[in-house]
C-alpha cells in the first residue's frame, strides 16, 4: 500500500522557503480510494488498543487525525497555532523547527490524566512540532501511545527528538 500512497505524493522544490523539497499530499488527498485507504490503515493499526483521544497539530494533521478519530471512536483534540483557539484556558508551548520557531496550544479540558493519545501528524521532519505535542499531552496528565505520521524525512533523525515515544511512518524518505 505505501508504494501507492507514495506515488501520489509530490515534491515542490523551495517550499515554504528556498531549498526545502515540500512533500505536497494534496494530490493523495484528492485520489478518494488512496486517501480512505490510508485513513483505514492507521484506524486498523490501533483499534483495540483503547485509545481515548487523537491529537492533532493544524493543518495538514487535521486531515488525517479527524477521521482516524472517527474511525477508532475517539475524541478529536487540536492542536493549533498561538492565538487560534477560542478558550481562554490553553497549555501554550514554543519549540525550534527546521526553518524557525513557533508556538502551539491545545485547551487544557481537552485532555483528561490517564487518557491514552495517539498524536497524528502528516510528517515528520525534525521532531520538534511533535516533540511539543507530546510535551503538552504528558503536561496535561495524557500518555502517548504512539506518534503516526504518513510521511517521515529519516534524513533529518526526527525519532531522535521522540527517544520516549513510540514513532510510527507509513512512507520515510
Amino acid at each position: 500500500m505505501s508504494d501507492s500512497i507514495k506515488a501520489l505524493i509530490r515534491d515542490v522544490p523551495d517550499f515554504p522557503k528556498k531549498g526545502i523539497l515540500f512533500k505536497d499530499i494534496t494530490t493523495l488527498l484528492a485520489d478518494g480510494p488512496q486517501f480512505k485507504s490510508a485513513v483505514d490503515f492507521l484506524v486498523e493499526r490501533y483499534k483495540g488498543q483503547s485509545i481515548d483521544r487523537v491529537v492533532a497539530v493544524e493543518a495538514r494533521g487535521f486531515i488525517l487525525g479527524a477521521p482516524v478519530a472517527y474511525g477508532l471512536g475517539a475524541g478529536f483534540v487540536p492542536v493549533r497555532k498561538l492565538g487560534k483557539l477560542p478558550h481562554p484556558d490553553k497549555l501554550t508551548y514554543s519549540y525550534e523547527l527546521e526553518y524557525g520557531s513557533d508556538t502551539l496550544e491545545m485547551h487544557r479540558d481537552a485532555l483528561l490524566k490517564g487518557h491514552r493519545v495517539l498524536v497524528v501528524d502528516d510528517l515528520l521532519a525534525t521532531g520538534g512540532t511533535v516533540g511539543a505535542v507530546t510535551s503538552m499531552v504528558k503536561q496535561l496528565g495524557g500518555t502517548v501511545v504512539e506518534a503516526a505520521f504518513l510521511i517521515e524525512l529519516g534524513f533529518l533523525n526526527g525519532r531522535e527528538k521522540l527517544k520516549d515515544c513510540a514513532v510510527f511512518s507509513m512512507i520515510t524518505y
